[in-house]
């Protein structure tokens, strides 16, 4: 049974997480799977927008599967090696091309959470929990697990986040920043559905350049000026001639990617 189901639905790929029995615990099998799948998804230029969900009411994910610690994380260099295959699945969903959304209802906490921050934007049903408890397991989130929470929040919200260790509900995450829209938890596939469509009404290719744009500006290092001259690159496609024209026109741009 895939636990980890990919759809299409016109322009827009749907990823549900399929394990509600366990509450979308994420296991290694499912962490390989995401990581090969959002290659393939970053491949395919006909996409323009890529939405995350849970299986069923009760959770979008608790993060990494219990049962497999000790075959995962009972020592150091096992630890090292886990690290090597979740990290690689995270990074994938954050360098996806296509903008993604986290669909989030029920529980999301520990890797779920950390997976929900790799994406670009979510919203949550009222009902919705977050919370990154691991000071229960005496466990650390490693750096790169770390950055997109300080990234999102800043530090001051992750620092209460992981010294507390509370899960707390969808408004408190709302005020921290940690999702863009909290919504009742009967309308949270209609939300996140109308939210993708107004992406795909856009241009995909400026979609993707403004992705990319403010990721970089996230990083220390100065611009290069290849980079800056990147900027411009967008006036040199048809999507930019199809808009302006349609703009001067009082019609509806139908963007082709190119």
């Amino acid at each position: 049974m895939e636990l980890v189901r990919a759809e299409r639905q016109g322009e827009v790929a749907r990823v549900t997480l399929d394990r509600p029995d366990k509450l979308n615990a994420v296991n290694n099998a499912m962490w390989d799977r995401l990581r090969e799948l959002f290659g393939e998804i970053d491949a395919d230029t006909s996409l323009r927008c890529v939405i995350i969900a849970g299986a069923g009411e009760r959770a979008f994910s608790v993060g990494a599967d219990i049962s497999e610690f000790e075959q995962n994380r009972s020592s150091v260099e096992k630890a090292r090696s886990y690290a090597k295959r979740t990290h690689a699945a995270l990074d994938a969903i954050a360098r996806c091309r296509h903008p993604v959304l986290a669909e989030i209802r029920g529980l999301c906490v520990g890797g779920g959470l950390e997976l929900a921050c790799c994406c670009d934007l979510r919203i949550a049903g009222e009902s919705a929990r977050f919370g990154i408890p691991v000071k229960r397991l005496g466990l650390v989130v490693a750096y790169s697990e770390l950055q997109p929470l300080v990234d999102l929040i800043g530090p001051a919200n992750a620092m209460e986040i992981l010294l507390e260790g509370d899960v707390f509900g969808a408004q408190r995450a709302y005020d921290m920043g940690l999702v863009n829209r909290v919504v009742p938890d009967a309308g949270v596939r209609a939300e996140v559905e109308a939210s993708a469509a107004r992406i795909c009404e856009g241009a995909p290719l400026v979609a993707r350049w403004h992705k990319k744009f403010t990721r970089r500006l996230m990083q220390t290092e100065p611009l290069t000026a290849e980079e800056i001259d990147e900027s411009y690159a967008c006036f040199g496609t048809e999507d930019f001639r199809i808009g302006y024209q349609a703009f001067l026109a009082k019609t509806k741009p139908e963007f082709r990617g190119r």
